[in-house]
């Protein structure tokens, strides 16, 4: 969003939240709210009406002040003393109820908004788990963040603070209007006009800075966004001296996230100085009134009827003001309501497979039997069928596009046996890397067919077809606890025995041993005290763990150098022996032992076969592998 001068306009086609939308967005909100604690929720509420009583009856209490001792003393009468104490007598015990009251609702409602809060984000984390993985490349992980911050937190403020405000002043209104009803119906009338058009000046500007709250919260995702982008990559800006284009980034994407929060704050205060003037004219206005009926002798109107209506103009008036300052918590709150329950009905990654992996030992006559111990042997549980992983996969003239419109993969078929390695190779956005998101089933496919085992993997459970899976990455993500932990992640019923074997395999095990605290040694998540060698070799650890029958290594010694990638390399023929492995590599000398080389250009494969078949036809491979033609 570019920055503005002057006033700030909201996007094209960004409306306001109407009243009724709002209360959609409140009504479901209030279901976390209320649903799993109704006791506590209808405790507080009680106390909340009770407090409200309180108030309407203090000011009650002035008329039988007024009419009971003040009267008569200036009309040098004996004042009625009896009354007079029976009712300071109530006043006081109703004031300590009220007390009560108020502390006991806003204990009750700070908690109720804590653990509001702790269910959100437990309910946003778990589905977060669900979403498929197009979700998360269509976003900033500083937008996705800032659900669980800036978007959470107006919710405690509301809850905990506006909403039970609100309550106590509706409250107080309607007992008000009950009260001035039964004291006098003329006055009433009077101070009902003057509300009724804080009620419309309420809706109407409430709607209108909606439109800006919106902004805010969208602003802000946005400002978050950057932020993280800024901070993970900060040495890539300092290499290339980016600092005051970020700054200046970071000023445009601030600015605006001012501008929108003033206009929306502009737009919701302006409400509470022209109520409070409608308070003053309000009380005027009973004054003069009230006193012509009481001259009048019409209506009833006493001296302390009229002193009791100024106080419940006064308070009535502060008490609209009161709500349209906590309204614009619960607008804001609403807008951030909203971007949460978006996030909530994304529609989590559709599985529709119907065949499980099992554990499988071997009978005499070599017929598979499930069992429940782990035995390093794999079935495909399909009904009362067992069918053993091999690890044979095949792809059959796929296509397939991340977008409509924009083909990214076109007629790719390839097969890989199993125990076979296969290398794909290629310039960046050749789609090498696609087909291993498709063979993971993270995005599906267009047309054409992925078989595995001779199964068409849209059959098999998502969870066990990338349990079958090992995946090392080019990009080495670690989670922050200790070295055990982090390579615990490939299989979390693993003993620290087999890490230290797993780690020994993809000889990691020496430097893990010069670490501090050796496997016990906590890692930050970026682990930057790591090489980067050395975080890719944890991940390879991770994934020899896990033991699995497929392994995908995309870019996996890309950030290793040559005398660390010699060591690991060892490692890495031990780890894919007796598997099927897909390779996706730059360095062409690591792959030049694979079954089957695959050249691939603008996502399709233009040259398969061998190293030495490939070298002979001298095409594309050959000008890659003698440095003719460099990857682009």
């Amino acid at each position: 969003m570019a920055s503005t001068k002057g006033k700030f306009k909201p996007s094209a086609g960004m409306k306001g939240m109407s009243f009724s939308h709002m209360a959609k967005i409140l009504s479901r909100l209030m279901g976390y709210v209320v649903k799993p604690r109704k006791a506590r929720f209808t405790f507080a509420v009680i106390c909340v009406l009770i407090s409200a009583a309180v108030i309407a009856y203090n000011i009650r209490f002035t008329q039988t002040v007024i009419d009971s001792f003040i009267v008569p003393l200036l009309k040098m009468q004996s004042p009625d003393f009896t009354t007079l104490n029976r009712e300071v007598i109530r006043q006081v015990i109703v004031v300590i109820i009220g007390f009560a009251a108020n502390v006991s609702y806003a204990v009750t409602m700070a908690v109720i908004a804590q653990e509001v809060q702790r269910d959100l984000r437990d309910k946003m984390f778990n589905h977060m788990q669900t979403l498929p993985i197009g979700y998360f490349d269509s976003r900033s992980f500083g937008d996705v963040m800032s659900y669980y911050t800036n978007d959470i937190d107006t919710l405690r403020q509301m809850i905990g603070t506006a909403i039970p405000q609100i309550i106590t002043n509706v409250a107080f209104i309607v007992c008000c209007t009950v009260i001035m009803l039964i004291t006098n119906v003329w006055l009433t009338i009077l101070v009902a006009i003057v509300l009724a058009l804080c009620f419309i000046l309420l809706r109407v500007v409430t709607n209108y800075s909606s439109t800006f709250f919106k902004v805010q919260q969208g602003v802000m995702g946005k400002l978050n966004g950057f932020i993280e982008e800024t901070v993970s990559g900060q040495k890539v800006v300092k290499v290339f001296s980016h600092e005051a284009a970020s700054m200046d980034e970071f000023s445009k994407l601030n600015e605006d996230l001012r501008q929108a929060a003033f206009s929306a704050n502009r737009n919701a205060n302006i409400l509470q100085p022209i109520i409070g003037n409608l308070g003053h004219e309000l009380y005027v206005l009973t004054a003069l009134i009230g006193g012509i009926l009481m001259v009048s002798g019409f209506g009833g109107v006493t001296i302390g009827i009229i002193g009791s209506f100024l106080q419940f103009g006064r308070q009535t008036t502060n008490n609209w003001s009161q709500m349209s300052m906590q309204l614009n918590f619960v607008v804001q709150a609403c807008a951030g309501a909203e971007r949460i329950f978006t996030h909530l009905d994304e529609l989590e990654e559709q599985d529709g497979g119907d065949i499980s992996l099992v554990n499988v030992s071997y009978a005499a006559d070599g017929t598979p039997v499930e069992t429940a111990e782990r035995t390093g042997h794999w079935a495909w549980k399909d009904g009362n069928k067992l069918l053993p992983l091999t690890g044979d996969i095949e792809l059959k003239h796929v296509d397939f596009s991340y977008v409509p419109d924009r083909q990214i993969l076109h007629d790719i078929t390839m097969s890989a046996r199993p125990g076979e390695k296969v290398a794909l190779i290629g310039a960046t956005g050749a789609g090498k890397t696609t087909i291993t998101n498709l063979i993971n089933r993270f995005y599906d496919i267009d047309s054409g067919s992925i078989t595995y085992d001779g199964i068409d993997i849209a059959r098999i459970k998502k969870p066990d077809l990338r349990h079958s899976l090992g995946v090392v990455l080019q990009e080495a993500a670690l989670f922050t606890g200790t070295v055990y932990d982090n390579i615990r992640y490939g299989r979390l019923d693993a003993s620290d025995e087999e890490i230290v074997a797993a780690a020994e395999l993809v000889n990691a095990d020496d430097f893990i041993r010069t670490l501090p605290q050796g496997y016990n040694t906590v890692l930050a998540g970026n682990s930057e005290d790591l090489s980067a060698g050395q975080r890719q070799l944890l991940t390879l650890a991770r994934a020899a763990i896990s033991d699995p029958p497929v392994m995908v290594l995309d870019e996996a010694t890309s950030s290793i150098d040559t005398r660390t990638e010699s060591m690991v390399q060892a490692g890495m023929d031990a780890l894919m022996e007796g598997r099927t492995v897909f390779v996706i590599a730059h360095r062409l000398s690591t792959i030049v032992n694979s079954d089957v080389i695959m050249v691939m250009e603008q996502g399709r494969i233009i040259e398969s076969g061998r190293h030495a078949e490939l070298m002979e036809k001298k095409g594309r491979y050959y000008e890659l592998y003698t440095g003719v033609f460099d990857f682009v």
